[in-house]
């Protein structure tokens, strides 16, 4: 072999050694990045754990249906962004159990004290009037405080209501007819005589109560995208798990748990419910997350905007993501800022009627 064909087969082989190197280099930059091993004295993270509290309110919508606003301007039953600043100590808790402030309420007088379990036996079976909860409750004669009826307790003093709105809408005037009969009909199993409010009346409360809600209700939610590489389920929850975030109840979703057990999440991770249930989940690319808040359903005391903003940096850093809005255009922190004076006035605005961020009142009428 001559000097000339030899140079053209080492040639030949270092060209063909290039592109193999190349061909790997790219799968290995383009192939979704895998959870890393735990570091030495760093435990490993378990986001299944923990789980996410349940509460009576609808799951976020899925990644392919939320996004975040224009972030000028504050929009009321869709998703955008608010910041958080010095918060006032949030007000006392109501007790639990129908409110004349959101609940169109009867009462109901019964001719003789009524055993708590034939009480209890009488109860509709379903705790809905449309869409909208519906529910019994009984004076209790030694503690003065409304409850469901309990076995062992003799009741004379009841009462049964129906919630005047929720996000799916007003009560109406079929839904408050539907109220009357089955408040009729327990009240007939107890011989007990109803006093129902007037109908245009509480409907009437029920559009404006409605209009309130409508005006006052946001949900926000930042896209977090990947600038690129992409993610494997378990990278997401991985990094999720080390800025506090354990896992949800639905697959693709983990939360940040409030302060008090029981309570709604304060935030809410989202990705591909598919990606996460699939055979082999760290095959799956996923090039976004969607960081979310319910405002009415978290308490302004827990600084949900503030905590928002700092666990998706504290993603975007860890992930080499991108803050985006629902168009996947990256937000700079400046678009951030205007916001947070409108969110203020919103949690300004449910404490002036009672209804503030977080209460047991704004979880119902906000669910």
């Amino acid at each position: 072999m001559s000097n000339f064909q030899l140079g053209l087969v080492i040639t030949g082989a270092v060209v063909l050694i290039i592109v193999v190197a190349y061909n790997a280099w790219t799968h290995q930059r383009n192939a979704p990045r895998r959870p890393r091993p735990a570091e030495q004295g760093e435990r490993p993270a378990e986001p299944a754990a923990r789980q996410e509290p349940a509460f009576d309110a609808p799951p976020l919508a899925s990644a392919g249906a939320v996004g975040a606003p224009e972030p000028a301007a504050l929009d009321h039953h869709a998703v955008d962004a608010r910041d958080a600043l010095e918060l006032p100590v949030p007000q006392a808790e109501r007790p639990g159990g129908l409110d004349a402030l959101i609940d169109a309420i009867a009462s109901i007088t019964a001719e003789q004290a009524v055993a708590g379990d034939v009480a209890a036996a009488a109860l509709p079976r379903t705790r809905r009037v449309g869409s909208k909860p519906f529910a019994i409750e009984a004076l209790n004669p030694s503690t003065r405080q409304w409850e469901t009826p309990q076995a062992g307790v003799r009741y004379v003093h009841l009462q049964a209501g129906v919630q005047l709105a929720n996000r799916v809408g007003a009560l109406n005037e079929i839904e408050f007819s539907e109220f009357v009969m089955k408040t009729q009909a327990f009240a007939d199993a107890i011989n007990g005589a109803p006093d129902f409010p007037d109908m245009l009346h509480e409907v009437a409360r029920a559009r404006e109560l409605d209009q309130f809600a409508s005006d006052h209700d946001a949900q926000l939610t930042f896209m977090l995208r990947a600038r690129q590489a992409a993610w494997s389920p378990g990278y997401i929850q991985q990094n999720a798990a080390r800025a506090g975030l354990v896992a949800g109840a639905i697959p693709g979703r983990m939360v940040l748990p409030a302060a008090e057990a029981g309570l709604p999440p304060v935030l809410t991770l989202a990705y591909d419910a598919q990606a996460a249930m699939s055979d082999d989940p760290e095959q799956s690319a996923l090039r976004e997350v969607l960081l979310s808040l319910d405002v009415a359903q978290v308490q302004r005391g827990e600084q949900p905007f503030a905590r928002l903003r700092e666990l998706a940096q504290a993603l975007c850093q860890s992930m080499d993501g991108v803050l985006c809005d629902q168009n996947g255009t990256p937000l700079p922190a400046m678009a951030m800022d205007p916001i947070a004076a409108d969110l203020e006035q919103l949690y300004d605005q449910l404490d002036g009627r009672e209804l503030s961020a977080g209460s047991l009142l704004a979880r119902r009428l906000f669910s």
